[in-house]
């Protein structure tokens, strides 16, 4: 086969073959396939797009262009994914609940991109704690706590890795196909037995709009379910943070606060209808309200926090990180309150603006090589629809410096807006997408 030939039949709307987008895949991951070619790919794609047939062969032929791991255990293998949100920790709530609940999680995770924090640099905020684990490693840490958190290694999807970094420097992130191949290819080399998909959407997400939102939802679900994954994705609302907390070690405390029994709200309810989904779809449990109940007695009783205990110790972390958890995390030495400056109602919170905040005081990456603090962020969030009294914190920024944090303060109150009338809050769930 030939790079021109499949790029040239792309540029000519030919649907491809599963051998052709196979045999691209590879090239990706070997080299036969130049920059400049992925390049002219990911274009053509961008603006023809591949079809579902071709849409489900590029996916497996970049998961198979590296490793796949295979698991002989007693339990379902499962896994979550999010398109990426702020304040968003549902991970580590979720996965040991998992556990808890009678699966195995092994949770390939990234780190943050763009205004959206990564899973990853909120488990490195645990002193010690190690995310990227060889292969080894990440059997013996799932068979000891039943859960990992880890990054991919450099076997597994390698072809999505090379095309990702040429995708990012050629104005072809959007496309819709290469989304789906990109996050279900590292998925689906997880060796996953089920699957829950965390698209969100509205001013924190990366899909502004619910129709965005749903065109990825039923482009993933269509596609890791034609690949032999069962999937359930839902549409969940990122017009306001998750979490109160933004930021690495700040949102590690809000998840520790919810698995030991100290919060609740909105946080919990997103991760228990996550884990209701898969439970469901998995057949652990007989339908996702069902599981949904059962993931948040999970939490409730301790057996969750106990699970995220065991899987931070086998990765390096504390021993008792669990039973003294605030006495672990790091704290910034500056924190300013951020004032309302009149009287009203939270009518309007941009997430994205409030995730470059984060990025701004040390909390993400502006460039790739760039250390993250990860003390720094955004604690006490005000909820939309809240009504407020002048002089009432809207906010805490936790910074390094005091010049960090005056700059940070004009950046969130403008991306908080008051109004006279209270607004009309959205869903959480905004809908359900299966098979």
């Amino acid at each position: 086969m030939d790079a021109r030939r499949i790029i040239t039949r792309i540029r000519d709307g030919a649907a491809l073959s599963r051998d052709e987008l196979d045999w691209f895949a590879q090239g990706l991951a070997d080299g036969r396939v130049s920059d400049a070619q992925a390049g002219a790919f990911a274009m053509a794609v961008l603006l023809n797009g591949l079809g579902d047939a071709g849409r489900v062969a590029l996916t497996l032929g970049m998961r198979d262009s590296g490793a796949v791991l295979g698991w002989a255990l007693d339990r379902p293998v499962l896994d979550k994914h999010s398109t990426g949100g702020v304040g968003d920790c549902t991970s580590l709530i979720l996965a040991p609940a998992l556990v808890a609940c009678g699966a195995y999680v092994p949770m390939i995770s990234g780190r943050g991109l763009g205004h959206t924090g990564g899973t990853l640099d909120k488990m490195e905020a645990i002193p010690g704690l190690r995310t990227d684990l060889d292969e080894a490693r990440l059997r013996a840490v799932v068979g000891q706590a039943g859960c990992a958190i880890v990054s991919a290694t450099a076997a597994i999807a390698p072809a999505d890795k090379r095309l990702y970094a040429i995708r990012d420097v050629t104005g072809t992130v959007e496309s819709l196909d290469l989304i789906t191949a990109s996050i279900l290819s590292k998925k689906l080399a997880a060796g996953l037995q089920g699957l829950v998909l965390d698209v969100k959407t509205g001013s924190g997400a990366f899909m502004t709009t619910p129709e965005q939102a749903q065109s990825l939802a039923r482009a993933l679900v269509d596609t890791a379910n034609a690949a032999g994954c069962p999937t359930t994705a839902l549409i969940t609302d990122m017009n306001q943070p998750l979490a109160p907390d933004l930021g690495n070690a700040l949102e590690v405390a809000a998840a520790m606060r919810v698995l030991t029994g100290q919060a609740d709200g909105r946080l919990l309810e997103v991760t228990a209808a996550l884990g209701g989904a898969v439970l469901a779809g998995a057949g652990l449990t007989a339908d996702a309200d069902t599981g949904a109940q059962a993931l948040a007695d999970s939490i409730s009783d301790g057996r969750a926090a106990e699970v995220f205990g065991r899987m931070v110790a086998a990765q390096g972390g504390p021993v008792r990180f669990v039973e003294d958890w605030p006495r672990f995390l790091p704290e910034a030495p500056v924190i300013l309150e951020v004032k309302a400056p009149q009287e009203g109602y939270v009518a309007a919170i941009n997430g994205h603006a409030l995730g470059l905040c984060v990025v701004a005081l040390g909390g993400g990456r502006q460039v790739e090589t760039d250390l993250i603090d990860p003390a720094v962020g955004l604690s006490d969030m005000v909820e939309l629809g809240a009504r407020v009294a002048a002089g009432q914190p809207l906010a805490r920024i936790h910074a390094a410096r005091p010049e960090a944090a005056k700059r940070a303060l004009r950046q969130v109150q403008a991306a908080i807006t008051l109004a006279d009338a209270a607004p009309e809050l959205p869903p959480l769930i905004h809908d359900r997408i299966s098979a």
